[in-house]
C-alpha cells in the first residue's frame, strides 16, 4: 500500500457511499443531493401545514443536506418520485437526533420509514454515537424499531451547560426547555440506545 495520499481513489469511497442501495419493491435509498431540497421540502410541508413537523426555510436544507438519506422510486423516463426523507443531526458524542422523517402518503407502509430510520442509526453507529433521539407524534413506529420515551434529561449536568449554548432548536427539543414547548406541537420525545 503506497503512503501517498494522492494515490488513494476517493472518488471511488464516494460514488458508492453516495449510489443507489435497492430495497425491496423497486425503491432505493441514497443521499440526497442539492437538486432534491425542492422535493424534500414539498414532501415536508404539508406535515408542517398538519403541524407535525416544523417547516424550514429553504437554506436551512441546504447546511444541512450532508445530513439526510432519500427513498425515491425510479421511473421509466429516468426520474425518480421521492417515497421519503429523513436526517441524522449529531447533537454531542455520543448523541443524535432523526429529524425531518417524512414519508409520502402514497408510499406509507412500503417499509420506506424503516428504511431511513435504520440507515440514520447505521451512520450513528459508525460515527461513534450510542443514543439517538427523536421528536414525534408517531410512537408506535419509532418504539417498534426499539425507541422508548425519555424520562427527564438522559445528559450529565456537565453536557447539560454545554448543549444550553446551542442554537439549535433540535438540541432545545432534546432538553425540554420551555421557550421550545410552542415548537414541540405536542409531539413526545423518545430515545434510542445503540
Amino acid at each position: 500500500m503506497s503512503s501517498h495520499a494522492g494515490d488513494f481513489d476517493h472518488g471511488r469511497i464516494s460514488e458508492n457511499h453516495h449510489s443507489k442501495h435497492e430495497l425491496p419493491g423497486g425503491l432505493y435509498l441514497r443521499r440526497a443531493r442539492t437538486g432534491d431540497v425542492k422535493g424534500i421540502e414539498a414532501l415536508v410541508a404539508p406535515l408542517a401545514g398538519e403541524r407535525i413537523l416544523l417547516a424550514k426555510d429553504t437554506v436551512t436544507y441546504f447546511e444541512s443536506l450532508q445530513e439526510f438519506w432519500l427513498v425515491v422510486d425510479p421511473q421509466p423516463d429516468g426520474s425518480e418520485i421521492l417515497a421519503g426523507c429523513g436526517a441524522l443531526h449529531i447533537i454531542w458524542a455520543d448523541l443524535a437526533e432523526a429529524r425531518t422523517v417524512a414519508t409520502s402518503p402514497d408510499y406509507r407502509g412500503r417499509g420506506v420509514g424503516k428504511a431511513i430510520i435504520k440507515q440514520l442509526l447505521a451512520d450513528a453507529r459508525e460515527i461513534g454515537v450510542d443514543r439517538v433521539f427523536c421528536l414525534t407524534f408517531e410512537t408506535g413506529f419509532f418504539g417498534s424499531l426499539g425507541f422508548e420515551p425519555i424520562k427527564g434529561i438522559p445528559v450529565s449536568p456537565e453536557v447539560y451547560v454545554e448543549l444550553l449554548h446551542s442554537t439549535d432548536e433540535g438540541v432545545a427539543e432534546f432538553l425540554d426547555l420551555a421557550r421550545v414547548k410552542p415548537n414541540t406541537l405536542g409531539n413526545s420525545r423518545m430515545i434510542k440506545y445503540l
